[in-house]
């Protein structure tokens, strides 16, 4: 006897009103830190009327905080809860000490990233007093080909995965088979570099943090000025850093 088997039982949808905070929530992001009402309402496809009572449910929750100029922003509470994500906590926890020792040897801005569908988030960094940087904040986004750690990420990322991010996300003024040979040098010296052509003024190098069995799950980068760059020293110090952040998780599993 042939038993037929069971279907899978539909994924039960959301709740309208959670569906819609959420959708509100997912507005803000790298270049929507700060948003008017209207702009919040237009972004996440909802009646302004809507829009409104959400808003207001989510700002006395904590999620969403309004400024004097009545502009929203994400609030406190939610950013706490946030950064409670263990991936993240985790990260954060074991590379915070290898960053701060990168910072007191150079002085220059560190920053840790991890690839979250197709976008670079960072999750840590240390700043440096002088050095003006607007970004990345930590929860920042940006696209994977805009910085030096999403280039690392982009490279050891597996080819399918690689090839439909960057289908999905390089603009048509981007040569793809140059970028894609870009990658592959990345792969073969270890490091990333970023450009004139992400920045002017500042240049990024970037090295893989990895897990047993050679899985990239982040990438670490040390920030300087151009006339301060020595990009060999700048690589082989992030290179061991991160290479510190990569045995020390080892050790955790």
């Amino acid at each position: 006897m042939v038993i037929a088997e069971r279907a899978a039982p539909p994924k039960a949808a959301l709740p309208r009103s959670v569906d819609r905070a959420l959708s509100i929530i997912g507005t803000f992001r790298q270049g929507r830190a700060r948003q008017t009402l209207s702009e919040i309402s237009r972004n996440a496809e909802l009646p302004l009327a809507t829009t409104y009572r959400m808003v207001n449910s989510l700002a006395e929750w904590g999620a969403l905080e309004r400024d004097d100029r009545g502009r929203y922003h994400v609030g406190l509470r939610l950013w706490e809860v946030g950064s409670l994500a263990p991936r993240s906590m985790a990260m954060q926890r074991i590379a915070r000490p290898f960053m701060h020792d990168l910072y007191e040897i150079t002085h220059y801005s560190i920053h840790l990233a991890i690839c979250e569908g197709n976008e670079t988030v960072f999750v840590e960094r240390f700043q440096s007093p002088s050095q003006v940087l607007t970004r990345p904040r930590v929860g920042g986004r940006h696209d994977m080909h805009t910085t030096a750690v999403g280039r690392v990420l982009l490279a050891y990322a597996p080819l399918d995965e690689r090839d439909r991010m960057l289908h999905e996300q390089l603009p048509p003024t981007v040569d793809a088979h140059a970028f894609k040979r870009e990658l592959a040098e990345v792969r073969i010296r270890g490091y990333a570099i970023s450009g004139r052509d992400l920045n002017t003024e500042y240049m990024a190098v970037a090295a893989p943090v990895t897990v047993p069995g050679g899985q990239v799950v982040a990438a670490l980068s040390l920030i300087m000025r151009y006339e301060d760059a020595d990009e060999r020293n700048a690589a082989h110090l992030v290179r061991v850093a991160a290479g510190g952040i990569s045995r020390a998780l080892s050790a955790k599993r």
